[in-house]
């Protein structure tokens, strides 16, 4: 199974900005959907941006605008630019592969957004 590990979470202040990176064990383009998710204490986890295995990026309504998801192919990594941050980002970022229906999860980073 692949492996997802997490970086680039920290404490930024309101309208900062984060870069999130996940690296992948093996190549995930053209293999797996990948996406970035997070989640808030006592709750499920919801999508932040999604990257399909061709390469498409897709955004919810409330994160679009302020999320950008790449690939970068020489490291394999998973990133998430993610920009203008509220208090009420402050949440666990969790890198997600799935493959025929099952999902890989990393260990998550945390943001917290705070002043």
């Amino acid at each position: 199974q692949v492996q997802l590990e997490e970086s680039g979470g920290g404490l930024v202040q309101p309208g900062g900005s984060l870069r999130l990176s996940c690296v992948a064990s093996e190549s995930f383009f053209g293999v797996y959907d990948m996406a970035w998710y997070r989640q808030f204490p006592g709750e499920v986890r919801e999508p932040v941006a999604l990257f399909s295995m061709s390469g498409r990026a897709r955004y919810p309504d409330s994160m679009r605008g302020r999320v950008t998801i790449s690939r970068d192919a020489d490291k394999n990594t998973l990133d998430l630019q993610m920009n203008n941050l509220e208090p009420g980002d402050t949440a666990r970022y969790y890198c997600n592969a799935n493959r025929n229906g099952r999902d890989y999860w990393g260990q998550g980073t945390q943001v917290t957004v705070s002043s």
